[in-house]
């Protein structure tokens, strides 16, 4: 066997891409762990060991190791740095973005290989093998980003397992020229190293990715006795690819513990791997931060370009499978062969509804064929029996399954190429499908707006997915923000429709922040002025809130505004003693004054009359008082009056004063600064409206299935991550915090459920605006407090117990174990 020789000198060494540097860097530190863990395990063995010889040997190599341990981690990373120095992809970025042509080695170059050499490649193919078989989709991902790295070649970047194995066994030779020594050494730090390695191959994804480097698709490369047959007459042969060496459809794949085995074209084996699907389940709206993990330009794993090339065609090329009118559920009424578009255009009243077809259940083998992996086909299978669920789920109005039935290539792509799809709710995909499916429950009628505009835009949004780029993921998160602001739109619309209640809302919102802000500056203020308590309180918590209404309102008159100012520094000095007769005599003159000023101020605010009363009980007898005892020191009584003209000479804040909205909703309540007409308006709902103590029903049109919520089992995928987040309540206390405008809920109002929908959220999130009707909407205004009232008394539910997908994944388990036990 021929080899060529290569002489890599030290100045290129340093010389390293620093993309590159910094992952070699995380490729020295999962080393240097699994060293440490290869020694203990060495140990372990020793002590298990039956046979006296075995256990020398394991002891003699743990003790020498433990010797040279740093001279091992020394030349490993030494061997990777060199071997990184030897591919185009070592050189710096400056360097150039073409990849450089190979040197042709000549003759007087070349050498036959010994025996050592050989064996040496083959044990490095071997370990190669071992360090990949638990990092697939992880190595993907990385080798998904190398060819964005200036020079680099996707099948010999520095990185692929045959690279570090090779680094392993020059380090193990380092280390002892012992033979059995060696193979010791080599088997256990074999598998302490694969056991990094899948965190370490996600760590060094995560950091190409915070620096900015962008997945690239990679390219399939035939090897000899690879090639394949055709797939299903698509026109084209696909050859079978290898990720860095390690064979995508190894065998051993097959095996692995959990594999499912679906069988070939049967409902039952398509049930069979959606047991092993999505985890929990979910209801209701994602917080609307979601999708900052996905805010790159493409998906987390790269796929094939034939395989790309067959979803674009399957999903633009429209489809002939079973169809036939619907039901109100979105059930087929018969069974018959029907021609469908890939776009089924407008609705046409008394036309019959037709039934997509399931796209990947038509063309499986051919999807089949085009993939690599036990993994990859168990994951078609489980996305065709999710779309089975899909297409006749009930809470889905048939229109919208014609349109979301469209998006199951690209959905296919998104579970094949991304490995956070399956495990993360928040993912860009899944969202854009539960929400299309959430939003369409809320409309009882596509057929005229508002329904009939929300059925346009969702034509042409998924219109955009299928025939665009769907390989790139900002492309689900534009449409998922143009979803988002359709539906604020039309909500808004609709509401400046019916007299524009949100407008209202906030202006009444923004009074209550200003007087907040205010009460509190005055309150730091006056921490140092000697008063009576119940004035403190009065002028902190009411007064201010009457001189932040005459701020707001520059058409009341200046007088009046002036009185109202001084209002607070001459309360304070009302209640001062006095025992001259001048002083006393000035009182009684300005006290008609004094309470006419009062009164009107109050009544600009309305404050309540037994409030009045009561202050008013207080304030009397500190009058009365005032006229006994010892009078304060002309000294005093002018500082005391420069320190309240200091206080109430502060003018009231403005709008653009206040801090932006925070997260946690504010408790303010609306119920006394509203005139009947103002609440009649709003539809405001209060304590008395509801009969808490009243029992509260069923809601009859609930399915058997839906009346407890599901539950979050988490069952995943062998090979793929578990669920990230925790799926979101249906109803309860927790419900508050995962409205969303736009979505349908049931409300128990005067005995009956009824169903409302969320137009409106405040920007601080203390009140909330719900319309109900169909043709004559009426609105239902309420602060945080009510609505959290609601939620734990479990008056106010989700209109869907599960998300969409979710709904799928639960009934597809129901049916499976139904099958199962049928059969047992």
């Amino acid at each position: 066997m021929w080899c060529g020789h290569h002489n890599v000198p030290e100045a290129s060494m340093n010389r390293l891409n620093p993309h590159v540097d910094a992952a070699l860097q995380r490729v020295r530190l999962a080393a240097e762990q699994a060293a440490e863990r290869g020694a203990e395990g060495l140990g372990l063995a020793a002590l298990s060991s039956g046979q006296a010889k075995r256990r020398d040997a394991l002891l003699s190599a743990q003790f020498i190791f433990r010797k040279h341990q740093a001279l091992f981690s020394q030349r490993f990373d030494q061997s990777m740095r060199q071997q990184a120095a030897e591919t185009p992809s070592g050189g710096s970025a400056a360097a150039g973005t073409s990849r450089a042509a190979p040197k042709p080695t000549q003759w007087d170059e070349l050498s036959l290989m010994d025996d050592d050499q050989v064996n040496t490649l083959v044990a490095t193919d071997r370990i190669g093998l071992a360090l990949g078989h638990q990092s697939e989709w992880e190595l993907r991902e990385v080798n998904s980003y190398m060819g964005d790295i200036p020079g680099v070649a996707e099948d010999r970047h520095p990185l692929r397992p045959q690279a570090i194995a090779q680094a392993l066994i020059e380090g193990v030779n380092a280390v002892t020229d012992d033979a059995d020594t060696r193979q010791v050494l080599t088997d256990e730090l074999t598998r302490a190293l694969a056991l990094e390695m899948r965190a370490c191959y996600a760590d060094v994804a995560g950091l190409f990715r915070s620096r900015g480097l962008r997945p690239q698709d990679l390219r399939v490369r035939g090897t000899a006795g690879t090639a394949r047959g055709s797939s299903g007459g698509s026109g084209h042969s696909v050859q079978g690819a290898t990720t860095s060496g390690v064979p995508l459809h190894d065998s051993r794949y097959a095996t692995m513990p959990g594999a499912l085995h679906p069988l070939h074209g049967s409902r039952a084996g398509n049930l069979h791997t959606v047991a092993g699907g999505f985890q929990g389940s979910g209801h209701g709206g994602y917080p609307s931060t979601g999708g900052g993990a996905y805010a790159g330009g493409g998906f987390g794993g790269a796929l094939d370009a034939q395989l790309m090339e067959l979803l674009r065609r399957l999903a633009q090329t429209p489809a002939i499978g079973l169809g036939g009118p619907t039901t109100g559920g979105g059930l087929p009424a018969n069974s018959q062969w029907q021609s469908w578009d890939s776009d089924p255009g407008t609705y046409v009243e008394g036309a019959p509804l037709v039934l997509p077809p399931n796209l990947i259940h038509l063309h499986r083998d051919e999807l089949r064929q085009a993939t690599n992996g036990s993994l990859d086909h168990m994951v078609i299978d489980v996305v065709a029996g999710l779309f089975d669920q899909i297409l006749s789920d009930a809470k889905l109005p048939p229109l919208m399954a014609q349109q979301i039935a469209r998006l199951q290539l690209p959905v296919l792509r998104a579970a094949l190429g991304d490995r956070s799809f399956f495990s993360s709710r928040r993912h860009p995909v899944r969202r854009l499908v539960n929400r299309i499916a959430t939003l369409a429950a809320a409309y009882d009628d596509f057929t005229e707006d508002p329904g009939k505009s929300f059925l346009a835009l969702v034509r042409e949004l998924v219109q955009d997915v299928v025939s665009g780029d769907f390989d790139r993921m900002d492309l689900y998160e534009s449409k998922l923000v143009q979803l988002e602001h359709f539906i604020e739109d039309q909500t808004s619309e609709a509401l400046k429709a019916q007299g524009d209640a949100a407008a209202l809302l906030e202006r009444k919102e923004t009074e209550l922040r200003l007087q907040r802000r205010y009460m509190q500056q005055l309150q730091q203020a006056m921490a140092n002025v000697d008063m009576r308590d119940f004035l403190r309180d009065f002028l902190t918590q009411t007064w201010s809130e009457v001189l932040v209404h005459a701020s707001r309102h520059p058409d009341l008159d200046a007088a009046l505004v002036d009185r109202l100012r001084q209002m607070g520094r001459d309360l304070v000095l009302s209640v001062q003693p006095k025992t001259t007769p001048q002083q006393r005599q000035a009182f009684l003159a300005s006290l008609p004054v004094l309470m006419r000023t009062l009164n009107e101020g109050l009544d600009l605010i309305r404050w309540p009359e037994p409030d009045r009363k009561k202050f008013f009980a207080e304030l009397l007898p500190a009058h009365a008082d005032s006229l006994k005892g010892q009078a304060l020191s002309p000294l005093e009584y002018n500082l005391l009056a420069k320190q309240l003209e200091s206080v109430f000479g502060m003018a009231p804040p403005r709008e653009q004063d206040l801090p932006a909205p925070g997260a946690m909703p504010l408790d303010l309540d609306l119920s006394e600064k509203l005139s009947e007409e103002e609440a009649r308006q709003l539809g405001l709902v209060q304590d008395e409206h509801v009969d808490w103590d009243g029992h509260v029903d069923i809601d009859l049109d609930l399915g058997a299935d839906e009346q407890q919520p599901l539950q979050a089992v988490d069952i995943s995928i062998d090979g793929l991550p578990a669920a990230e987040e925790d799926p979101s309540p249906p109803a309860g206390e927790l419900l508050i915090d995962h409205l969303q405008i736009g979505t349908a809920y049931r409300m128990h109002r005067d005995g009956d459920w009824i169903k409302v929908r969320l137009a409106h959220i405040s920007a601080t999130r203390s009140f909330f605006i719900f319309t109900h009707g169909n043709k004559h909407q009426e609105t239902l205004t309420m602060t945080a407090r009510m609505l959290r009232k609601l939620c734990e008394a479990e008056r106010l539910r989700a209109f869907e117990h599960a998300y969409l997908l979710e709904r799928a994944t639960a009934r597809a388990r129901q049916q499976l174990a139904a099958l199962g036990a049928k059969a047992s």
